[in-house]
């Protein structure tokens, strides 16, 4: 589906509830947490969204993290509920996910796997990267290598990097790729290989580094760029945000991060079904 401008608006809006819910927790129990990614970039550019964008992303330390997978199925409002792989076997994301309650967000890939997603924020786990650079090369590979075992049993419908005969290919192998990760595997094989990889460096005292365990292929940042986190405004509220902002978006788009891409590079994950319960 493509959004009509006014179905977009309210969709985030739904995201920003949820993301002030979590804000709310957070502060009550003293859990560090960061705008993250491309909600960090529309924070910094433009305000709140980026105008094209449909979710919104949140970074935590693992310590905090967990903290957080804790407290929120008490502490968060009736409204919302929190998810994460380990509780749900059909969540393929390697990551936390607060959903709005009464909503629907389809993909071919939520529906193959039988998850029932709703509008949701995603919490994305911070890990220590190894000190030693070997180390750190396979504790990312193996945390990207997991992730990706991890859509591929849950879903034969996976977003391939190429169009043409060359997609075709990767859609077939995909398929492939699917059944044999049926046979072999499971959600808790694959959670169990994940959370080893990611929390390998966890008592590595020269590390100083940190990176999203779920999208480990992203350059790590140096602990002080992230913490301790620094503020800043989206959507007209104040939330937390990297300690240098700037810098973060630097790692993570380049020096030319505050221009605006082609408008056919501005991508967004508009799903096959949306339901944002207004008529409930």
């Amino acid at each position: 589906m493509r959004y009509e401008q006014d179905m977009l608006r309210h969709l985030q809006l739904a995201e920003l509830e949820i993301l002030k819910d979590i804000d709310r927790v957070c502060r009550e129990y003293d859990i560090a947490y960061w705008l993250d990614s491309g909600t960090v970039l529309g924070a910094r550019r433009h305000g709140g969204f980026i105008p094209w964008d449909d979710d919104i992303d949140l970074g935590m330390p693992r310590d905090d993290y967990e903290r957080f997978l804790e407290v929120a199925p008490a502490a968060l409002g009736n409204r919302f509920r929190a998810t994460c792989s380990r509780s749900n076997p059909r969540q393929a994301a390697l990551f936390a996910k607060v959903m709005l309650k009464g909503t629907r967000f389809v993909t071919d890939e939520t529906e193959e796997a039988g998850f029932d997603q709703g509008v949701f924020v995603d919490i994305f786990p911070y890990d220590a990267v190894c000190a030693e650079p070997a180390a750190a090369k396979r504790q990312r590979r193996r945390c990207v290598m997991w992730q990706s075992l991890s859509y591929l049993y849950h879903s034969k419908h996976i977003v391939v990097p190429h169009k043409g005969a060359l997609g075709v290919v990767e859609k077939i192998a995909c398929r492939l790729a699917h059944r044999i990760a049926r046979v072999v595997l499971s959600p808790e094989r694959i959670n169990r290989g994940f959370d080893k990889a990611a929390m390998i460096a966890k008592d590595d005292p020269k590390s100083d580094m940190l990176m999203a365990s779920s999208y480990a292929a992203i350059e790590p940042y140096p602990k002080s760029m992230l913490l301790p986190p620094g503020t800043i405004e989206f959507e007209g509220k104040e939330f937390f945000a990297p300690a240098d902002v700037e810098g973060y978006l630097r790692t993570q788009y380049g020096r030319t991060w505050n221009q605006l891409p082609p408008e056919d590079q501005r991508r967004n994950h508009a799903p096959k079904e949306l339901d944002l319960g207004m008529d409930s």
